[in-house]
């Protein structure tokens, strides 16, 4: 048989904010196609009409657009979802609300065919059979057990099957399971997979309410047409795969069903449990790429926001439930797509580490440039009142040189750097009553003195003058030091006295000296 080009889909349902668990599912398709020259297609899944959430779909291109893992197929250079076919998106529209007609004509063919039935209990009907099971301690499944016992075409007429098919709006399209068979699937990750049918409810596949499709319907519709040729989605569709075996079965596409592979959950930083917004809200960290209002009002936080770059996100997803096998932790896009490989990817959780998501996005900011971080800097400054024309540009590039260690985020350089831009206008208490010692002032003036003396004003030649000044007259050091800090920067933090000195430059020293210790 000869060998399909690989294509695979990310799927997402426009039903609130992308989760970083979507974003990472998106992530692994956009890599495994691209390692394989396949194609990565984007395919909007609205066919919950109740649940649909008005931005959600340019949400989530936003967050594919922003990580850099756009897909070949779905979307337009504009970014926008694709609604009429061309010979790049052969397969539009690729919303599924707008492939409306399509479903039902196939799952017509399944009810012809036998897999399926018209079933035309209403909601309330079916919610009162349950509770009589749940009454008497039983768990109440829709399958072979039961379906006789309800209003469906297996047990009706031919001729009022019609007129209710006319006549009424609830009814649904629901597959057949077969009794007591035992389904033999294989996923990628997991490996095989068996299930008896004996378990499984007969799903809807499609509402006459709303014209609409059920996931298990549409998703297989759209697969086969699409030539979808590997699944890559989240572990809770795994339940599923029996039925989604049977869909492939039922139409006769056993040859090109796709190969399947499910991922693991991200787990809470404590490991028990499914990682959540409620999780991120209490313990201090975003669980969406990007900032999202819900329709509530409510803002949840954003890793973009937050001041991660785009590539220590990516990575940091990435290594969530996925490891090359070498000690290496940073990859660019491109390293990953030569690496990634499903048989690597584990089956249990992948727990979330706030912490070593900080140090990924450390770890980018220190690969960045002084130059660049400067231009990064700048807005910030701005924000605060340091007009550009202000401070040069060495100047600033000299400050992030100076702090860059110490930051996780650009948006944490004005809070370690403020005293380079402006003069402390209070003094930090804590630090006061912990270093400020009054009987000291002579010998902190002593040694401001002599740095206002000096001619050369290099930070070298600064620390040299300052500390030769302090041994040779048997001066405490850290008093000393502390208490020029405490003058110069209003805290007790910041880089090398000296490097403060001579940044600042002799005139600002002088003023913020004689403030402090008059």
């Amino acid at each position: 048989m000869e060998q399909r080009k690989v294509r695979v889909r990310f799927a997402p349902s426009p039903t609130g904010a992308l989760h970083m668990g979507g974003m990472r599912t998106a992530l692994y398709n956009y890599l495994f196609a691209k390692q394989h020259g396949g194609d990565f297609i984007l395919r909007i899944e609205d066919t919950d009409s109740n649940r649909f959430v008005p931005g959600a779909e340019e949400y989530i291109i936003e967050c594919l657009k922003w990580c850099g893992v756009m897909p070949d197929e779905g979307v337009d250079e504009n970014g926008k979802v694709v609604e009429t076919p061309s010979e790049k998106h052969p397969h539009a529209p690729y919303r599924q609300s707008q492939r409306k007609p399509l479903y039902r004509q196939y799952a017509e063919e399944l009810v012809k065919n036998g897999f399926a039935y018209y079933a035309f209990d209403t909601p309330e009907e079916i919610d009162a059979v349950r509770k009589e099971y749940e009454a008497t301690g039983r768990t109440f499944i829709y399958n072979h057990t039961n379906r006789m016992n309800f209003k469906t075409s297996l047990n009706m007429d031919q001729s009022e099957v019609e007129r209710r098919l006319r006549e009424e709006n609830h009814w649904t399209v629901r597959f057949k399971n077969p009794q007591d068979r035992v389904i033999k699937m294989h996923d990628l990750i997991r490996g095989d997979i068996e299930m008896n049918t004996s378990t499984l409810d007969d799903k809807v596949l499609w509402k006459a309410a709303d014209q609409l499709p059920t996931y298990h319907l549409a998703n297989i519709v759209d697969d086969h047409l699409m030539e979808v040729t590997h699944v890559i989605r989240g572990e809770e569709w795994l339940p599923s795969l029996p039925l989604h075996y049977m869909l492939y079965e039922a139409f006769g596409w056993q040859d090109t069903q796709p190969e399947f592979a499910h991922l693991s959950l991200l787990l809470k930083p404590d490991g028990k449990g499914k990682l959540s917004k409620r999780d991120g809200d209490r313990l201090g960290f975003p669980v969406f790429p990007l900032r999202w209002t819900a329709p509530s009002g409510e803002v949840s936080r954003g890793y973009r926001e937050d001041g991660y770059y785009p590539e220590a996100f990516v990575n940091l997803i990435a290594l969530l439930g996925w490891n090359p096998g070498i000690e290496q932790e940073l990859f660019s896009l491109e390293e990953l797509t030569k690496l990634f490989a499903l048989e690597r990817v584990i089956k249990s959780g992948a727990r979330f580490n706030p912490d070593k998501a900080k140090w990924f996005n450390q770890e980018y900011l220190r690969r960045r440039t002084d130059k660049q971080l400067a231009q990064e800097f700048r807005p910030l400054l701005r924000e605060h009142g340091i007009r550009d024309e202000q401070f040069s540009d060495c100047y600033v590039e000299t400050v992030v040189s100076l702090i860059k260690e110490r930051a996780h985020f650009v948006n944490e350089f004005w809070d370690l750097s403020s005293f380079f831009f402006e003069a402390p206008s209070e003094y930090d208490s804590a630090a006061k009553k912990k270093h400020w010692k009054e009987e000291m002032i002579p010998a902190v003036k002593e040694v401001a003195a002599l740095v206002i003396a000096s001619d050369d004003f290099s930070a070298e030649h600064l620390e040299h003058l300052i500390h030769n000044h302090i041994e040779q007259n048997a001066l405490p050091m850290g008093k000393i030091m502390n208490m020029l800090r405490i003058s110069l920067v209003g805290a007790s933090k910041g880089p090398g006295v000296a490097n403060i000195i001579a940044l600042i430059g002799k005139e600002e020293f002088e003023r913020r000296i004689n403030k402090a210790l008059c």
